[in-house]
């Protein structure tokens, strides 16, 4: 598929062939989700925790005898059916992250660009080079754009560009190594440098087995 190139002015300066498995594939809604719902879960800090019997403060001493009382035997008053006592089946320190197929993550990468694309909200600009770090500017540019609200990418060497972008409270800066899925949604629009397409497109582009590779 073809797409324009325009300047930070907004003005058509050329066109830029996209591939096809990467910006026009179809777009899969439970790959989003997917996705979406690993990187939310290797975010979670699972530092919540819960004192067990063994834990909690008191109950050396068995809290009447055992015979004769006419209730029911108890060893400690720090058991858990005790005002007091320890918790069972509580929740313990923990990681959520989860391994999901590199397979996966690229479909899902190329679902989300393909969104965005069919969307009319991804925009390729010629250049987005800064002489210094100029928020500000930048806002600027992406409101002329149209998309105000945006994920910017370009290379990482692009240190005055990231700068720029990371007091932007509605926009968000990445290489093209660490474009995914959660941002590009988590975003109305989707701005992309014309010397990053190829790498963002080799993000998706499942590279040849060894036994592919072989077999040509």
């Amino acid at each position: 598929m073809q797409i324009d190139i325009v300047n930070i002015e907004g003005k058509k300066v050329g066109s830029a062939d996209l591939a096809d498995a990467v910006f026009g594939a179809k777009v899969k809604d439970y790959l989003l989700w997917e996705l979406v719902k690993a990187q939310q879960a290797a975010k979670r800090a699972g530092t919540h925790d819960t004192k067990t019997r063994a834990e909690v403060r008191g109950g050396g001493k068995k809290p009447y005898k055992q015979k004769g009382t006419g209730n029911a035997r108890q060893g400690s008053s720090r058991a858990p059916n005790h005002v007091g006592g320890g918790k069972v089946f509580g929740p313990h320190p923990r990681d959520y992250a989860y391994t999901v197929p590199k397979k996966v993550k690229r479909a899902a990468l190329a679902s989300a660009l393909s969104l965005r694309a069919r969307e009319k909200k991804l925009v390729v600009v010629d250049k987005l080079s800064f002489e210094a770090p100029k928020t500000k500017r930048l806002a600027g540019i992406l409101k002329v754009l149209g998309v105000p609200s945006a994920v910017v990418v370009d290379g990482k060497e692009n240190a005055n560009l990231s700068k720029s972008a990371r007091n932007l409270p509605k926009s968000k800066y990445l290489a093209p190594e660490g474009l995914n899925v959660y941002d590009i949604l988590n975003h109305g629009g989707l701005v992309i440098a014309a010397d990053a397409i190829k790498q963002v497109e080799a993000r998706v582009t499942a590279p040849a087995s060894s036994k592919t590779a072989k077999a040509a």
